[in-house]
């Protein structure tokens, strides 16, 4: 299925301020909110779709990418079960925009049927970065990498909570469960109220009786995984990708971080790129350019036959159309552009240079005037 354009789900110009995007975005988001429309599928699909076009047009850097490359720029395509907002949960969206939303939904933006309930906090491991790179036939062809990271993932001894086998969680008595302290302060404009992170539990709102011995209560251990990356063809130099859900477990809980594929380029030894264009530098004889020749071209795909015809000249460019690299998002195929040099030698042999001296002297051998020569010339005669 074609995913609709990001711009065009919030209702917003391409050029709209980031206060533009949030207004459009929150309207589209209490427009299609599930407490607003219970059991509609469509609606809650319209819901997530919103929340993943605002979740990249709302970041300079994931926007920058989407103008250029599209949805690939962007896309969970890169591997693990979709991008943003797109994949996911209700649960997620809420943590993540709740703040977009204020006092609307009785107080906090909650999940289904939860309207007047707090919003509950969701912990999100912390984002990976890893570069990756690519051959041009793999960038031609679209690759599947295998990369080992090495990562914080859920401890298996107590399933991520800390606690030990047998143990339970107990609320904060600091913070009674809210994750936070507020403290009043007199001053002398009158009484100030703040509030911070519980210092007991980090901002839990629970605590352990008896830590496990493995991760000895985080709920994380240091690991290697290997990911699977499905990278797709087109892909440029500097280009970032997003695997959803390839990060950092968090502590005690909650949702993965993302896994950042930073796209690298190995040079080729006889092609070079130009956006979706490849350029070869093709040398070929004297006798060859004025006689014709056939000769074999490298491209992505392995060599192929072309006919350099007699007379041709230095400097002439054949394009072989298609022959290039795919367009990211779809949109066709670049050309491969040989470019054609004549190559003199610097060393001649006595017989060599006697042949040249006879040719020199046939009329065949003297190089034809352009079209701005030849009207000079007519200029000129006319003036006697």
């Amino acid at each position: 299925m074609t995913k609709r354009d990001f711009y065009e789900i919030l209702g917003v110009a391409k050029g709209a301020s980031k206060e533009e995007i949030k207004k459009a975005y929150r309207q589209q988001a209490i427009k299609h909110h599930p407490d607003k429309n219970p059991g509609d599928k469509e609606a809650e699909n319209r819901f997530k779709e919103a929340a993943e076009a605002y979740e990249v047009l709302s970041d300079d850097n994931k926007r920058a990418r989407y103008d250029q490359f599209g949805h690939a720029g962007v896309s969970g395509a890169a591997g693990g079960g979709g991008f943003s907002g797109g994949g996911m949960s209700m649960d997620d969206i809420f943590s993540h925009f709740g703040d977009v939303f204020g006092g609307h939904f009785g107080g906090g933006f909650s999940g289904f049927g939860g309207g007047g309930r707090r919003q509950q906090r969701v912990n999100k491991g912390s984002n990976l970065r890893v570069k990756v790179k690519l051959t041009l036939q793999e960038v031609a062809e679209g690759v599947e990498k295998k990369i080992k990271v090495k990562k914080y993932v859920s401890c298996s001894a107590c399933g991520g909570n800390g606690a030990a086998q047998g143990s339970s969680h107990t609320t904060c008595s600091t913070c009674r469960g809210a994750g936070q302290v507020t403290r009043v302060t007199n001053t002398i404009l009158g009484q100030m109220q703040s509030s911070s992170t519980c210092p007991t539990c980090n901002g839990d709102g629970k605590t352990i009786t008896n830590k496990c011995t493995k991760c000895y209560g985080e709920g994380i251990v240091e690991d290697n995984e290997v990911i699977s990356i499905n990278i797709p063809a087109g892909v440029a130099e500097g280009m970032q990708l997003s695997v959803s859900g390839k990060g950092n477990a968090p502590r005690r809980g909650g949702i993965n971080g993302d896994l950042l594929v930073y796209i690298t380029e190995e040079p080729h030894p006889d092609l070079v790129r130009d956006e979706n264009d490849l350029h070869y530098n093709l040398f070929v004889s004297f006798p060859e350019a004025a006689l014709g020749t056939p000769v074999e071209i490298p491209t992505v795909d392995g060599k192929v036959k072309v006919k350099i015809e007699p007379g041709t000249q230095p400097g002439k460019v054949l394009r072989l159309r298609g022959k290039g690299i795919p367009d990211v998002n779809g949109y066709g195929r670049g050309d491969l552009l040989v470019n054609i040099n004549v190559w003199v030698p610097k060393n001649l042999s006595k017989e060599e240079k006697k042949s040249l001296e006879k040719l020199q002297e046939s009329e065949n051998f003297k190089p034809e005037p352009t079209h701005s020569e030849k009207g000079f010339f007519n200029k000129v005669k006319d003036l006697f």
